[in-house]
C-alpha cells in the first residue's frame, strides 16, 4: 500500500509539472510582433473649410496689397488648427489672379494643408466683368491652366475645374439646357483634367464637381456617377439637420456613388432664420453628428471661414462653432490592447465605433477614432463574449479583457495558476 501511495504521489507530481509547464509555455506565447496601422487620423477623407469671401471676392481689390499677406496667414493658420485636411480656395484661374492664388496656396503649404481648388474662370459666370466664355473655351482653358500651373499642385490636392457649373454660360439643366448635354460636358471636363494631371505626373483628385442639390438629383444618375469615378459632390443648405443627412444618404443611394458635401453651414437667414453664436454652434454640432453616421459620406467642406452669416471666425475671434468643427475634424484616439483573462492578445478581435471598425494587430493593440457622436465601442472576437464599453470606461484603460464563451480544462488550469 505504501508503494502504491508512493507511485500515486509521483504520478500527481509528474502530471502537475506537466500541466504547469504547459501553462507556462502557453502563457509565454504572447507575441510582440505587429504594429497598429492607422490609415487616417481623420473621420472623413476630406475635411475642408471654405475661404471664398477672402480668396475670391476680394481677389482684385487685394491683389497688390502687401498687408493682405498677414491676413491670409492668420486665416490659414486657424483653419489648420481645426484638424482640416484641406482648405478650399476659390481664386479665379485667370492669369490676372495667379499671384493671388499662389499666395493662398503657398500659405496652405506652410501650415501643412492640402488645397481644394474651388475656383473657375471668371468668364464662366461673368466675375470681375470678364467677357463670357463657352463650354469649348472652358475646356481648353482648363487644360492650359493645369499645364501652366503644375508647380501649384501637390499630390492629394483636389481640383474642381467648374464649381457649380450650372451657374455659368452653359446654362442650368433644370431650365436652360438639355440634361444629357450637361452630363456630356461634366464628363468631358473631368476627362480633360484627369488626363492632364496624369501627363504632368500629379495625383490630384479632379472628379469633384459641386452642384446644387436639385441639380444633383436631376443630373447624377448611376451612369454619370460611374463616368465621374463614383463621386457626387453637392452644395446643400436645408434648415433641418435630419433633412440634411437624409438628403445626402438619398443622393448616395440614387447615384450609387460616394458623396462629398461641398458646402454646408448655418445660418443662412432665409433658411435657418437668425441665429446667435450659441444657436449656430448647436446646429453645426448636431449636423456633424448626423453626418458622421453616414457611410456614403467621404468629405465635408464648411462654408465659410471668414465673412458672411455662416462664418466661423469674426472680427472678435473664433465663434463657438469652431469647437464643434474641431471636435469632428480632430477626433480623439483610443489606444488600447485586447487580451483574454490570461493576458494573451486576442488577435482576431474586431473593434466597432459608430461606422468605423478595425481589427487588432498581432499583439492585440488597436487604435480607433472617437468623436462626440460616439458613446461606446463594441469588441467582438470568435470564441469570446461580445463586450460593449462606454467611452467613459476607456478613460485611462490600457487593456480590455474578453471572457471566453467556453473554457477548456487547460484554460481553467491556466487561470487557476495565475490566480
Amino acid at each position: 500500500m505504501g508503494i502504491i501511495k508512493k507511485y500515486r504521489l509521483q504520478i500527481i507530481i509528474t502530471l502537475s509539472l506537466f500541466f504547469a509547464s504547459l501553462v507556462l509555455f502557453s502563457l509565454g506565447q504572447n507575441s510582440n510582433e505587429g504594429v497598429v496601422e492607422v490609415k487616417s487620423n481623420t473621420w472623413w477623407e476630406v475635411q475642408s473649410i471654405d475661404t471664398v469671401k477672402y480668396s475670391r471676392d476680394v481677389a482684385r481689390e487685394k491683389l497688390d496689397d502687401p498687408s493682405f499677406v498677414k491676413v491670409v496667414d492668420e486665416q490659414v493658420s486657424v483653419i489648420a488648427n481645426t484638424g482640416a485636411t484641406h482648405i478650399a480656395i476659390s481664386t479665379p484661374y485667370d492669369a490676372e489672379f495667379t499671384p493671388f492664388l499662389k499666395l493662398w496656396v503657398n500659405t496652405a503649404r506652410k501650415y501643412g494643408l492640402k488645397v481644394w481648388f474651388r475656383g473657375n474662370f471668371s468668364g464662366w459666370e461673368g466675375w470681375f466683368n470678364y467677357a463670357p466664355i463657352g463650354a469649348n473655351d472652358h475646356m481648353e482653358k482648363t487644360e492650359q491652366f493645369i499645364f501652366s500651373s503644375k508647380s501649384l499642385f501637390e499630390d492629394g490636392d483636389i481640383f474642381t475645374s467648374c464649381t457649380e457649373c450650372e451657374n455659368g454660360s452653359l446654362g442650368d439643366p433644370r431650365y436652360e439646357i438639355n440634361v444629357e448635354d450637361y452630363r456630356i460636358f461634366l464628363i468631358a471636363e473631368y476627362n480633360i483634367a484627369k488626363n492632364t494631371f496624369a501627363k504632368i505626373g500629379k495625383t490630384v483628385i479632379s472628379n469633384y464637381y459641386p452642384m446644387n442639390g436639385d441639380v444633383a438629383r436631376l443630373v447624377m444618375d448611376r451612369e454619370t456617377t460611374d463616368a465621374l469615378d463614383g463621386v457626387i459632390v453637392v452644395d446643400h443648405y436645408v434648415g433641418s439637420v435630419t433633412q440634411l443627412s437624409a438628403d445626402i444618404k438619398a443622393l448616395g443611394e440614387s447615384s450609387g456613388g460616394r458623396v462629398v458635401l461641398g458646402e454646408f453651414g448655418a445660418p443662412i437667414p432665409d433658411i435657418h432664420g437668425i441665429m446667435n453664436e450659441q444657436q449656430q454652434a448647436k446646429w453645426v454640432g448636431e449636423a456633424l453628428s448626423e453626418l458622421s453616421k453616414n457611410e456614403n459620406l467621404i468629405g465635408v467642406n464648411y462654408w465659410t471661414s471668414y465673412g458672411g452669416s455662416t462664418q466661423l471666425w469674426g472680427s472678435s475671434g473664433p465663434r463657438e462653432a469652431v469647437n464643434e468643427i474641431s471636435n469632428y475634424y480632430s477626433p480623439d484616439i483610443i489606444d488600447a490592447r485586447i487580451v483574454n483573462e490570461l493576458g494573451k492578445p486576442v488577435r482576431n478581435a474586431v473593434i466597432n465605433a459608430g461606422i468605423k471598425s478595425g481589427k487588432v494587430s498581432k499583439n492585440g493593440m488597436f487604435k480607433i477614432l472617437i468623436i462626440p457622436s460616439i458613446y461606446y465601442i463594441e469588441v467582438k472576437a470568435e470564441g469570446y463574449k461580445d463586450r460593449k464599453l462606454q467611452i467613459e470606461e476607456l478613460d485611462g484603460v490600457f487593456e480590455v479583457v474578453l471572457e471566453k464563451e467556453k473554457e477548456s480544462i487547460i484554460f481553467k488550469l491556466q487561470k487557476l495558476l495565475i490566480k
